[in-house]
């Protein structure tokens, strides 16, 4: 559905996006992740006209953005929570969106209704919380009844039942064979429903991958305890395993617990009992973009 293509920015001598090429599927929920300075809001706006790349293009089934005969029809975007009049009620800053872009009036009222502002339809933006400005915001990127959804950071401001909404409207979305290409640092939230990950930092494309790819980076662990850990650790070794001796508890790396009982049983080992770890998909990705990251932090000690 998106084909991006050798993109790059620069902005004197700092690139911003630096030849990054990527696709993102029809009905899928692509997750646009990276650390602050990656690149990834000069990406978006550049896939919507908002920023003139100086190398490469954006189309959306072969077509640019700027090339499309009803642009809203195709894409709707939220790159920015606060592009409202602050004295508009949201009915009337959503009749405004519809009447720009041509599309019938008859919208605003079944887009209030599917982001939950029937209530507030006539209050004035200028009032609104930050969660609801996220939502008639999401609310003017659905009036055309687009293919694409394409958000910057829309889950700022929900709190935990806005959060679940917005997850399951965008599954939904895509589930009915829409394309939703969505920023976020809630990066456990975003697992929880993304089926494929677009990694930059640096304004470099560091992976373009289904999620469980990524999780697959991450090596587990499987944690023994048993009152023979050096030979056990020794007979891991031996096959391969790498295997280390906390306490009186051996942990197996890069390996299954289903693998490691069975070895024990084999080699008549007693367990007292065998638990797996994984890393999260936080920590992956910590590791993936850590030397990429603009703004480092480092841990602060005290002396007592």
């Amino acid at each position: 559905m998106i084909t991006v293509s050798a993109l790059t920015k620069q902005y004197g001598q700092r690139v911003a996006v630096d030849d990054i090429t990527f696709e993102v599927a029809a009905g899928r929920v692509t997750g646009f992740v990276g650390p602050n300075g990656a690149g990834k809001s000069t990406t978006m706006r550049m896939m919507v006209g908002l920023t003139r790349p100086d190398r490469g293009d954006v189309r959306y089934h072969g077509v640019s953005y700027t090339r499309l005969p009803h642009p809203a029809r195709v894409v709707g975007s939220v790159l920015d929570a606060r592009c409202m009049h602050p004295g508009r009620t949201a009915r009337n800053h959503l009749r405004a969106a519809a009447a720009l872009s041509k599309i019938p009036s008859r919208r605003v009222e079944d887009v209030l209704h599917e982001v939950g502002l029937d209530s507030a339809a006539d209050q004035r933006a200028g009032g609104f919380s930050l969660g609801m400005r996220q939502r008639l915001a999401l609310a003017g990127a659905l009036l055309g009844e687009p293919e694409v959804l394409l958000l910057d950071e829309p889950s700022n401001g929900l709190d935990p039942d806005g959060i679940r909404w917005l997850r399951n409207s965008l599954s939904e979305f895509a589930r009915r064979g829409g394309t939703v290409f969505v920023s976020s640092h809630l990066i456990a939230e975003l697992a929880m429903f993304a089926d494929d990950l677009v990694v930059v930092g640096g304004g470099k494309l560091l992976a373009a991958e289904p999620v469980a790819t990524t999780l697959a980076r991450g090596e587990s662990t499987v944690v023994v305890r048993t009152p023979h850990t050096a030979e056990l650790a020794r007979l891991l070794n031996q096959h391969g395993i790498a295997a280390d001796i906390t306490g009186d508890r051996v942990c197996a790396h890069g390996t299954s617990t289903a693998f490691v009982s069975e070895f024990v049983f084999e080699q008549r080992i007693q367990v007292v009992e065998i638990t797996g770890t994984s890393r999260s998909l936080e920590e992956i990705l910590l590791d993936l973009t850590g030397a990429s990251a603009e703004f480092a932090t480092t841990r602060i000690s005290s002396n007592a």
